[in-house]
């Protein structure tokens, strides 16, 4: 069953191009499932009946797993024994009947321009890590980028001339605009800060850790908790809630939704609907607190 996981990562990774969190997460859980196959002692996936498959989302439930964890467990085992199915490996695919829980789909949380300009002034120092610290700040908020995107971003990526990143994930390549500050800030780091990280000149990612190699994804967020602690900001702060708050300010301040979907990359509109529903939430408590016969 492993060789089965890894041949489907595999394919993954070649023929769907799908990004390396999504095959990480999809491994994690095939892995999670093969153990509790094993304690059945089955090994062969043309023996997996739907109402194993049943019996091991019960086992999970009532081991208390999140329904978010439950539903992207069945995603994958559709994703897997579909492909099993394609390769011949199994008739049918057993996942068929399985449902998946359903989601109550929280608002993501936003910061407030005050937050958000504490967190960006806080790496306000000359040191090459300062420096790249604000450029990686102010880029991300001012483009909306995931985190996999920016610490992935090459040199000749960025185009200080027009204000511009082109911005890579697995499926469509976008351009996304930013401002002066975030130019100001990039090309600080590439003139005063960038070389003195670097290990060697042939290095070409744009970020870059304190030995010169691209920077990780951990290495990122610990840098983001690190400044949010140093702003006295009390809210959880992801690069994701960037992201969304860069999303949801360009929707309250006039941004039409199609344009917020192309600069966020959504392949459906539907994903970006949601920032007219927090500017909709936001427009409502300024009413409430403002209107003199509330």
């Amino acid at each position: 069953m492993e060789d089965r996981i890894e041949a489907f990562i595999s394919y993954l990774h070649n023929i769907k191009k799908t990004s390396k969190n999504t095959e990480l997460s999809y491994r994690r859980d095939l892995k999670k499932l093969v153990v509790y196959l094993n304690r059945r002692g089955i090994d062969d996936p043309a023996r997996v009946t739907s109402e194993i498959l049943k019996d091991y989302i019960e086992n999970s439930e009532e081991g208390k797993a999140a329904p978010a964890s439950v539903s992207r467990a069945i995603a994958s085992m559709r994703a897997f024994f579909s492909y099993l199915e394609k390769e011949g490996v199994v008739e049918s695919n057993p996942t068929e009947g399985l449902k998946a829980p359903r989601i109550e789909k929280k608002l993501p949380q936003i910061m407030t321009m005050d937050e958000v300009i504490r967190l960006l002034n806080q790496p306000s120092g000359d040191t090459p890590k300062e420096i790249r610290d604000k450029a990686m700040l102010e880029l991300l908020y001012a483009t909306g980028m995931r985190v996999t995107e920016l610490i992935t971003l090459q040199v000749d990526d960025v185009n200080l001339q027009m204000n511009y990143v082109d911005c890579h994930d697995p499926h469509k390549d976008r351009i996304i605009p930013f401002g002066i500050e975030a130019r100001n800030a990039i090309r600080n780091y590439m003139e005063h800060s960038r070389e003195a990280l670097i290990a060697n000149n042939d290095e070409r990612t744009l970020f870059v850790n304190m030995s010169g190699e691209p920077m990780s994804r951990q290495g990122f967020w610990k840098l983001i908790k690190y400044y949010t602690k140093k702003a006295g900001i009390e809210m959880d702060i992801t690069p994701h809630t960037l992201r969304h708050s860069f999303a949801a300010h360009l929707v309250e301040n006039g941004a039409d939704l199609r344009s917020v979907q192309e600069m966020l990359g959504h392949s459906d509109i539907s994903t970006t609907q949601i920032y007219a529903t927090l500017s909709h939430n936001h427009i409502r408590e300024v009413y409430a607190k403002a209107h003199p016969r509330r």
